[in-house]
């Protein structure tokens, strides 16, 4: 739990206090590649933080069709928050690229934290506007960048995912089909 002592260091003043008790609700937990973190249709009470491993987020549209909305890496923090905050169920699923361990905050040390934490509040606000900005930011980059120019950002943000994830569903996050991003691949190749 060292790597999410750090994260949360790095954004609020914690007591020795307030860490033992926040860390004392929140365990460990592994899932095997291809597993399913948490399910559409069900309540969310539970968030993440990635220690090894890479999950994908996505949803199923009426046509049955999955589509990847994001992807979380290590010393990221993920859930569907919107489920999470709101109390309804989810739209979307978490799934494990590859073997994955992650340290879960269920509700009850959250609402600890913002309960009894000093900085608790603010916490929780700098997790939602990160999550929110990166959010706001990739749904602009859908609409103002070209599908080359996505695909150089999400190399930036998801070093190596490529040897991380299957193709296909790179191109879901990206917007283009399989085709379009092999061509694009070329491209960068040849450059």
């Amino acid at each position: 739990m060292i790597r999410l002592k750090q994260a949360i260091q790095s954004m609020i003043q914690l007591s020795e206090e307030e860490e033992r008790t926040f860390m004392s609700f929140c365990y460990n937990k592994s899932f095997k590649k291809k597993a399913i973190l948490s399910d559409d249709d069900e309540y969310i009470d539970e968030v993440y933080f990635i220690e090894n491993g890479i999950l994908r987020v996505k949803i199923v549209d009426l046509d049955g069709k999955e589509h990847t909305t994001h992807f979380a890496v290590e010393n990221q923090f993920i859930a569907d928050y919107n489920a999470f905050l709101t109390r309804e169920k989810s739209k979307y699923q978490l799934e494990a690229m590859e073997d994955t361990d992650v340290i879960v905050l269920p509700r009850t040390a959250i609402e600890w934290g913002y309960a009894h934490m000093e900085e608790g509040q603010k916490l929780g606000r700098l997790i939602a506007e990160y999550y929110y900005s990166y959010l706001d930011t990739r749904i602009q980059h859908l609409y103002t960048l070209s599908p080359i120019e996505r695909y150089d950002l999400m190399q930036e943000i998801f070093p190596n995912i490529h040897q991380r994830v299957p193709q296909h569903m790179i191109a879901s996050y990206l917007g283009i089909t399989p085709i379009h991003l092999s061509r694009i691949k070329r491209e960068v190749t040849k450059s």
